[in-house]
């Protein structure tokens, strides 16, 4: 495609705001740069698929712009800190008191950072399976302790913030003053929180949230401050390392829908406060992919992960590009209902789209069709770049493709149309692989990964018997969690 022509198909790029809650013509602060913002994980637990549709979403945004010929500096933060779990208006602090990474960290019996670098290494392992892009930066909250002080101390300035026993508190009572709270989540303030609900009697006020949090003697993760020892509450990470990479204000940021609120709102209130403007000018967010039409949550222990879906021990396992295309078939802003049969189904549409390509690719002009038409691919193309433009309609194009697979298994192609065939060809590649992210597989590679892992799993538990029977336990109950992450779950007799 010519340079001149993305730059036509740009002008037309509609995305759903947010903050808005309308569609509305992109158009990037800088002419030729885009900078997208997108929460990463909090690093204390393996990816669940609903985790991971946000991050293929992304992805596709990402190679799409990429396509057009924008530069895109896309940051994705990892979140390596041990906050507790108090986001400001919910004060009852879960696990006891333990945020998710130290909670993790006595369970298995590793070091904090231990535990960070384990889940960031699965995090990142996970990701490539779905072939997504790495992101241009992907910084971290405890690289970036400094500047979160420097914001907060700016918002304490503002007298937007106060001290309090060596905490900080966003001060919400000042900011309504001068701003509007809730007009990302569209929440009326003082409809969310009661003033019976239970808050830390140090706060001014029940609705005020955590900038810093001074540290208990127990607490591991802590930082020096000009309050004392603590450590980042979670709002803060976000908008210090979003501003730090792509400026005071940037074109996109995105996130599941389960952060507009709090999380989003309180990012876009600290921005506020600190520099006037309102972060980002689109504000995107994934809807959720639920399991039996129930939200996928860790907390509850109801979610799938990768490892659930590729294991050995299921009878029909699916390669992650199937699982991509299958959270690709439905809009981004739509719930998304994960089933067997769907997957079943997007399996059955990836080989009918990948016979179509290899049929494109040995098409002979020598041979000659009697029941071929004529295909207006130029149509073809317009409506497929139509469909991604609106608001990544990623189920229109994917239909878009559908019909033209179906067109060519037929064989109502005539060979003779060369530039026809050229154009599919070109267009197929730029759309099935480029801009969605599919990757071609062999039928028999979950197959051939599956004798490999079932050869070392075997090896695996022969060496975790062997230690067993010598009483090793810690090396035993090692290797039987290592198991159990992908999928393998061991039943032990007693030895005496």
């Amino acid at each position: 495609m010519k340079i001149e022509e993305k730059k036509n198909i740009r002008n037309h790029i509609r995305i759903y705001n947010s903050l808005t809650r309308k569609k509305e013509l992109f158009q990037p602060i800088h002419k030729e740069y885009v900078g997208i913002y997108v929460c990463g994980p909090t690093v204390y637990n393996h990816l669940h698929l609903g985790n991971c549709r946000t991050f293929i979403v992304f992805d596709l945004v990402f190679r799409y712009l990429k396509h057009l010929g924008y530069k895109v500096r896309y940051v994705r933060n990892i979140t390596d800190v041990g906050h507790l779990e108090d986001v400001g208006h919910l004060e009852k602090e879960k696990y006891n008191g333990e945020d998710k990474i130290l909670k993790k960290s006595r369970i298995e019996g590793l070091e904090p950072m231990e535990i960070v670098q384990k889940y960031t290494i699965s995090f990142h392992s996970t990701l490539n399976l779905f072939n997504t892009l790495p992101p241009s930066i992907e910084p971290t909250a405890t690289g970036h302790i400094i500047e979160q002080i420097d914001i907060i101390q700016k918002l304490i300035q503002k007298k937007l913030a106060y001290e309090k026993n060596g905490s900080i508190y966003f001060n919400m009572k000042k900011y309504r003053k001068s701003y509007s709270y809730g007009i990302l989540s569209h929440n009326r303030i003082d409809k969310l929180f009661s003033k019976q609900k239970k808050f830390l009697k140090e706060k001014h006020c029940f609705q005020d949230f955590s900038l810093w949090k001074r540290a208990k003697k127990n607490h591991i993760m802590n930082w020096n401050s000009p309050w004392g020892k603590g450590f980042p509450g979670w709002h803060i990470e976000c908008t210090t390392m979003s501003t730090k990479y792509l400026g005071e204000i940037f074109d996109i940021h995105g996130g599941g829908i389960d952060l507009k609120f709090p999380h989003h709102e309180c990012e876009l209130a600290q921005a506020i406060g600190v520099y006037n403007n309102k972060l980002a000018n689109y504000w995107m967010h994934t809807n959720m992919l639920t399991l039996n039409d129930k939200k996928m949550s860790k907390s509850t222990g109801h979610y799938l992960e990768l490892k659930d879906l590729i294991s050995k021990c299921r009878k029909k396992t699916f390669h992650p590009t199937i699982i991509r295309f299958f959270i690709l078939q439905s809009h981004y802003r739509s719930i998304l209902n994960f089933s067997n049969k769907g997957l079943i189904d997007a399996e059955k549409g990836y080989y009918r789209l990948m016979n179509g390509i290899q049929k494109l690719n040995f098409f002979s002009s020598k041979k000659k069709k009697t029941n071929s038409f004529i295909f207006d691919v130029y149509k073809w193309i317009n409506n497929c770049y139509e469909a991604i433009n609106d608001d990544f309609n990623t189920p229109l194009l994917i239909s878009y493709l559908f019909k033209v697979s179906h067109i060519i298994n037929s064989s109502f192609i005539n060979d003779n149309d060369i530039e026809t065939i050229h154009l599919l060809k070109k267009y197929m590649n730029y759309f099935i692989f480029d801009i969605l992210g599919i990757q071609i597989f062999e039928k028999n590679f979950l197959e051939k990964s599956s004798k490999k892992l079932k050869i070392i799993t075997e090896k695996l538990i022969k060496i975790r018997t062997e230690e067993r029977k010598k009483k090793n336990w810690i090396l035993s109950d090692q290797i039987r969690n290592e198991l159990y992450d992908i999928g393998i779950l061991l039943h032990d007799d007693k030895i005496f």
